[in-house]
């Protein structure tokens, strides 16, 4: 059976195979992104790294608080770029070959780095490289996903890309586990480095046979294709006119249309607005949403997270960091569910506020009973880790990542992801170059920084994040344009032609199809490259 023809039935609709398939394949770019996150914190104690790229003389070298900050968080200055162009690269050639290109980037980078002999500037520039290309599929990934998948599944194949962002991280650790015991070799860091050019490579080859965006397809005037596409997300490519095939084009086709007739998005409109409501307001949130999920605090541990527990007197540290790592991936998989089940509003708030309590505690034992100086402080330290990993990793970790495949419309869709994700890493740059200077600074208080900063996130989530559970992102849009609707009256609201978001109006969706005249004209682009 051709895989455009399989499906499972899902929340009560047909899902296709190749959807699943979908958010699969393209969710290995969070792999990409957690597990360079992941390797770092390891090999910045290996004494063959610190031998080659540290400061001192030989043999009792170390690394500068500066020179660190630059190595680690030069890779997210990348990343800022390289989301920055992915708005380009994806509506230039597409949701698919944009991300073959980020992988691309991401292997030219690993090359640089692994050629690195003894120069830390060498280093620097092949992880700048490689964070071009996790930029741009940070960007790509979640757009491409939430374009494709049905929105019976939508919310969890994005979230899925998050949940691969933990398992990288987690392997990354698993490796640097693994190879600790030839820490004065080169290899040990080089293998580390490899292996992630192995891992890319499903990605950048695998995308390649999936269907593109029906909504960037249709975007272009491809209807034909974009209505083939659809049919093979829902395993219905032998029939492309099926009623719930219709439905889904229909909706489509007139958002897209009407979004048409005042001309095609640009950066200025992200933030000056148009006649489409809440346009500058959505750029704002999902900045804000973004930039916030970095400073939540999460990758003070996943970055750091080996050497302050070494400082803190902990005789394992990477076994501490494996620990975490687990906690990560496993805490993900409820994230899943509730994201489809509860929405996303709730969550939210609720995750940051559980955070910010356990960064309080975390905060407050390291500076009242230090833990190079009590033993128990340690253990309370770790476990007030664990806990405000596994809440992140339910909520902030996934979500985030929804929500900027959701929120925006699609004349502007890729300008918009793409400036949420350069604030991403932004935060990202920020955490990673700082936390060396904050650590030797003002040490563990840094815990109170992110405290501050998860209660802001739940009060931004509270008044300004619209509810988008189980809605069509045309439906997202028509709600976000209701002048009168607040965010936290959105959980109730509901669509035309639905007796709830779940629940179509057979009636009213008779009536729309019988009144349908004539077909969407596809353009004269071949359709070859798609099927």
């Amino acid at each position: 059976m051709a895989l455009g023809k399989a499906k499972i039935r899902i929340n009560g609709a047909d899902c296709g195979i190749e959807a699943i398939l979908l958010g699969v394949t393209t969710s290995i770019g969070g792999f990409l992104f957690g597990y360079d996150t992941g390797q770092i914190s390891g090999m910045q104690i290996f004494s063959d790294f610190i031998e080659r790229f540290g400061q001192g003389p030989p043999g009792n070298r170390a690394f500068d608080d500066i020179i660190l900050s630059l190595v680690v968080s030069l890779m997210s200055i990348g990343t800022l770029i390289g989301a920055l162009s992915g708005a380009y690269t994806a509506d230039w050639w597409g949701r698919r070959k944009s991300l073959t290109f980020g992988v691309f980037m991401f292997i030219i980078g690993n090359i640089i780095q692994i050629t690195a002999m003894s120069s830390w500037v060498h280093m620097m520039m092949g992880r700048f490289v490689a964070g071009l290309g996790v930029g741009n599929l940070s960007v790509g990934v979640p757009m491409y996903q939430s374009e494709c998948c049905p929105r019976e599944i939508r919310g969890a194949v994005v979230a899925s890309y998050q949940l691969l962002i933990t398992i990288g991280i987690l392997i990354s650790n698993l490796i640097n586990y693994g190879v600790r015991e030839i820490e004065d070799s080169s290899a040990s860091w080089r293998i580390v480095i490899g292996l992630g050019i192995a891992f890319s490579m499903p990605l950048g080859l695998g995308v390649l046979f999936l269907p593109e965006s029906p909504r960037w397809l249709a975007g272009r005037g491809r209807w034909n294709d974009a209505r083939i596409c659809m049919a093979r997300l829902r395993g219905l490519k032998a029939d492309p006119h099926n009623p719930l095939v219709e439905d889904d084009f229909q909706e489509m086709h007139s958002t897209i249309m009407q979004q048409a007739n005042v001309g095609t998005g640009t950066w200025w409109e992200c933030f000056a607005g148009s006649d489409k409501p809440r346009v500058f307001y959505r750029t704002l949130l999902g900045c804000a949403i973004h930039f916030l999920q970095q400073w939540t605090g999460v990758n003070y541990f996943f970055y750091y997270g080996a050497s302050i527990f070494e400082s803190a007197g902990i005789d394992d540290p990477i076994l501490i960091q494996l620990v975490l790592g687990a906690v990560n991936v496993v805490m993900t998989f409820p994230g899943l569910y509730i994201v489809e089940r509860v929405g996303r509003r709730i969550p939210l708030i609720v995750g940051a506020c559980w955070q910010a309590t356990w960064l309080l505690i975390f905060a407050a034992v390291g500076i009242a009973r230090p833990p190079d100086e009590n033993e128990s402080s340690g253990i309370v330290m770790i476990v007030a880790a664990c806990m405000f990993i596994a809440s992140f990793a339910m909520t902030w970790g996934p979500f985030a990542w929804v929500v900027i495949g959701e929120t925006f419309p699609l004349r502007t869709r890729a300008r918009q992801a793409s400036l949420a994700t350069a604030n991403n890493w932004l935060g990202n740059f920020m955490i990673s170059f700082l936390t060396p200077f904050a650590d030797s600074g003002i040490g563990y208080a840094f815990g109170f920084v992110f405290f501050g900063t998860n209660a802001a996130a739940a009060l931004i989530v509270y008044f300004f994040l619209y509810e988008t559970k189980s809605l069509a992102l045309e439906q997202v849009d028509i709600m976000y344009s209701q002048q009168d609707l607040r965010p936290w009256q959105s959980s109730k609201w509901n669509p035309e032609g639905y007796l709830d978001r779940n629940t179509r109006d057979a009636t009213y969706w008779d009536q729309r199809r019988g009144s349908a005249v004539g077909e969407p004209v596809e353009d004269e682009k071949s359709s070859k490259d798609i099927l």
